[in-house]
């Protein structure tokens, strides 16, 4: 006896449950369940791709986010000066740990280089040997660029400074807001 018998004998018994769920339920049109025509898609969007992933692109994007909005912004929520403090060392952090990341980066793409060279230097491929070199002088140049805010970032000054000046400012902006619509505007 299969399971369909049993069903099948149920009906000649004179139990109609399933004909009676059967005509319960409503056809329900294809279209429903299964789209006919695809929706018109927008483009998407194309972004700028850095000519090094993970390079000093990396670190200047980092550099040039407006942390000002972001201490204001931080200000409005806690007005507190040991907020504003435990802000800067985290943005000073967040800075060492870009220059890091950015830093490995290239040591590992002139290690990559290095072999290349060797290699291709041993076959004798003088053009792609003389353009590896290039490459790794790049990289070498673009390493200096990024010890070079490292540095200046332990000692509070360039570029790398220039990320807590912008957020104490809009910290500060926000203190002064703050004071300026719950104070300053009283009538008295």
């Amino acid at each position: 006896m299969s399971l369909f018998d049993i069903f099948n004998r149920q009906r000649q018994n004179g139990h109609s449950h399933s004909l009676a769920i059967d005509s319960a339920i409503p056809d329900i049109p294809e279209t429903t369940f299964i789209e006919k025509e695809a929706p018109e898609k927008e483009a998407p969007e194309v972004k700028p791709v850095a000519p090094l992933n993970g390079g000093i692109h990396q670190l200047y994007d980092f550099l040039d986010k407006n942390y000002e909005s972001k201490g204001y912004n931080d200000a409005l929520i806690n007005p507190d000066a040991t907020h504003l403090d435990q802000n800067v060392i985290a943005l000073k952090n967040d800075l060492e740990r870009s220059i890091r990341k950015v830093k490995t980066f290239y040591e590992d793409f002139i290690r990559q280089i290095n072999f290349h060279i060797s290699s291709r230097s041993r076959s004798g491929m003088i053009d792609t040997v003389e353009e590896l070199t290039i490459k790794k002088e790049i990289a070498e140049s673009h390493i200096n660029q990024v010890i070079e805010i490292e540095e200046q970032a332990k000692v509070n000054e360039g570029v790398g400074h220039g990320i807590v000046i912008s957020y104490t400012r809009g910290f500060r902006n926000g203190l002064a807001a703050i004071s300026g619509h719950i104070i300053l505007n009283k009538n008295f």
